[in-house]
């Protein structure tokens, strides 16, 4: 039997870092590229550019494939499902997919199955968003079903005023309303499905957001306890069963103890992910050639932790020669990997990540520390001299 031909609709970070591992596993990775200069494309021979809108493309694409698999969530369902019907193997599918593509589902679906959901509802207009508002206590929170990420699609409401200022919010449709959860943290927790039923899960980890973007992640998560990390991840794992999830999957929480569960979940998303970014060098098993031996339906990998690991992304700054910090970033922590995504930078525009493995004698704040001025150095570039 050949190696097998694998194609990824969407050509950005996370197809981008499938690549090596493929590479690794002797597979043929294929990338539905948005446009010939996105991250992906610049490492991935055969990337071709097309519109994952457009029906014709994805059979196109799909062509010759023995597994179509995607960097984000935004494939129409109605075209992943047509292509399934005509032979094509899509992992994960449809049916699965639809509760990372759409909040309003997950809620439902998450409610069904018992699981820590905050007070939810679908609302329609201004006025069924008041009352929301008026039965669970203020403030809550407002969030487009589809599109958003990274904190976009989201509105904080504190009170009934500002709630009347959302009416072009409806625009276009229905939206979800939710109680704003009083949490301490907010944790993730990553697993991994093959259509075979086999799980996995990583230990579950810290994240930090800052402007609703994830900027650290430490893995495993710290003063957790044994009970809170054991449901998370169970919860996790019956998700992905229970929603027929294949390839990886990240379930982001938030942390409240002495509350019910410990947590309250707060979203899915259906591949890899920023959170599981850390696994690349603190697991034996990284969440990307996971993701690939899952959709396969290949034995998974061992999710163990080499270690704690933090995880710093570095964003677009000042800096717009990213090459030119390496000599001084490198030399400031030769123990700290650099992953960079080969994009252009823009302000606020997630361009790379670091990764520090602590050992033994080294404490949570050194290992911060150290990922945070190796980003910075990228981030900023080098101080100006007099």
């Amino acid at each position: 039997m050949s190696f097998p031909k694998i194609g990824v609709i969407g050509g950005g970070q996370l197809a981008r870092m499938m690549a090596p591992e493929a590479l690794n596993l002797g597979f043929e990775l294929h990338v539905l590229a948005e446009g010939p200069d996105v991250s992906a494309a610049r490492c991935v021979p055969d990337a071709p550019v097309g519109d994952y809108k457009d029906l014709a493309t994805l059979r196109a694409f799909a062509q010759g494939k023995d597994v179509v698999t995607f960097d984000h969530e935004h494939v129409p369902n109605e075209f992943l499902t047509t292509l399934i019907n005509e032979g094509v193997n899509v992992q994960p599918r449809p049916e699965a997919l639809i509760h990372a593509q759409d909040k309003l589902v997950m809620r439902a679906a998450i409610e069904k199955l018992g699981l820590p959901n905050p007070a939810w509802a679908k609302v329609k207009n201004v006025a069924q968003l008041l009352a929301f508002g008026e039965q669970t206590g203020w403030p809550i929170v407002l969030k487009t079903p589809r599109g958003g990420y990274d904190g976009k699609g989201v509105r904080m409401l504190d009170n009934a005023e500002q709630a009347k200022d959302c009416e072009d919010w409806f625009a276009h449709g229905a939206l979800l309303a939710e109680d704003k959860v009083e949490f301490t943290r907010e944790l993730s927790a990553m697993v991994a499905r093959t259509p075979s039923g086999e799980t996995k899960a990583w230990p579950v980890v810290h994240t930090i957001q800052v402007a609703g973007v994830c900027d650290e992640v430490i893995a495993p998560a710290q003063d957790i306890s044994d009970e809170t990390a054991a449901t998370a991840s169970q919860a996790a794992i019956r998700i992905a069963e229970e929603f027929g999830v294949t390839g990886v999957m990240a379930a982001e929480l938030f942390e409240t103890p002495g509350q019910g569960a410990g947590f309250v979940i707060n979203e899915l998303a259906m591949r890899p992910h920023n959170t599981g970014h850390w696994t690349m060098n603190g697991s034996v098993t990284s969440q990307f050639e996971q993701h690939l031996r899952a959709v396969l339906d290949l034995p998974l990998g061992e999710t163990r932790e080499l270690g704690v690991t933090v995880m710093k992304n570095f964003l677009g700054g000042a800096n717009q020669d990213l090459f030119s910090a390496y000599q001084a970033a490198l030399a400031a922590a030769p123990e700290v990997k650099v992953h960079s995504y080969g994009k252009s930078v823009r302000p606020g525009r997630k361009i790379g990540h670091v990764n520090v493995v602590g050992t033994k004698t080294q404490s949570v704040a050194e290992l911060r520390e150290r990922a945070d001025a190796v980003a910075s150095l990228i981030r900023d570039g080098l101080p100006e001299t007099a």
